[in-house]
Formats: structure tokens, sequence, C-alpha cells
């Protein structure tokens, strides 16, 4: 059998998303794309960050963000910012907000159909954090911590689209 006739399941597609897309959904798609990379499933997930506010749009994340991910192995210098639109929620099957105020955001502009794709990023943590903290206004230990929380939480969705979508890596 020629592989171009081979079954390939859809890709499964995440939307990380924070208010501005320069610091905290950024910094959960490069940690999830390189967690998915590391497992040998591009093909299979993809990732992409928006934010729900228009501020940035076009612009690279923050710089501390930058620096931050990159102590870690993390590349997201490339990333440009973008704001959420209409057809993301048909095309994701996951859309992870990073707080209660980007789902709340989320919600409203999403039809009734694709609420259910809504959730906290950190729904799939281990962590006693609910949210993902805005390092904006904070230091480098802003950004330390939002490392930790979505390393974590991505690990533990990577596990649940495994499983969900019989993907094995």
């Amino acid at each position: 059998m020629n592989s171009e006739n081979q079954f390939s399941p859809p890709a499964v597609k995440v939307l990380m998303v924070c208010l501005g897309n320069i610091c905290r959904s950024p910094t959960a798609h490069g940690v999830f794309h390189k967690i998915i990379k590391t497992n040998n499933l591009e093909q299979y997930i993809k990732v992409d960050s928006a934010g729900t506010g228009d501020w940035h749009i076009g612009e690279s994340p923050d710089n501390r963000a930058i620096k931050a991910a990159a102590k870690r192995g993390y590349q997201i210098g490339t990333y440009k910012a973008r704001q959420v639109c209409a057809p993301d929620f048909e095309i994701y099957n996951y859309i992870l907000a990073m707080d209660h105020t980007n789902l709340l955001d989320l919600k409203r502009m999403c039809p009734a159909a694709h609420q259910t794709k809504l959730q906290l990023l950190l729904t799939w943590g281990d962590s006693l954090h609910d949210t993902v903290p805005d390092p904006f206004y904070s230091g480098d230990e802003g950004f330390k911590l939002v490392l930790d929380l979505v390393e974590d939480a991505c690990e533990k969705l990577l596990r649940h689209i495994k499983d969900r979508h019989f993907l094995i890596s």
C-alpha cells in the first residue's frame, strides 16, 4: 500500500490564550510545541497562541518571557501576537485560557456550539493555582512561575490528548 493512501487522522489543534499574547500564551505555545516535538507528534498535534485583546498584534513576545523561556530551552522569539478571531472557535479542538478573565472573554465571543472547547489551561495541571498569573508587572520570579505552571499542565494535557485521540509517540 502506498503511503499516500494510508489513513492519517486529522491533527488535534490547541490554542493557548491570554490577554495580549505577549507573555503567558506564547510561553504555553512554546512549551507545548517542544513537548509535542519531543514526543514525535508534530504531524498529529498543532499549537498556536492568541490574545483576547488587540494591543500587541504583530509584536514579538515580551523580552522577559523570551529570556525566561530560552533558559529552559524554549524558543518563542519568532512568534507574533495575534487576537483571537471567530474562525478559531471552529478550527481548534482545545482553547485554553490562562485566567478566569480570559475564559470569560472567550465565552462571550464563542458560539454556543463550541463552548465545550473552552477551558483553563491549569485544569490539566497538578498545581494549587487554578490560573496562570500575569507576569507582566512582576520580575523574573513571575516568569519562572509561569513556566513551572505551564510545563506541568502541558505535560498532563499531552497525556490526555494522546489517550483521547489514540496517539502513540
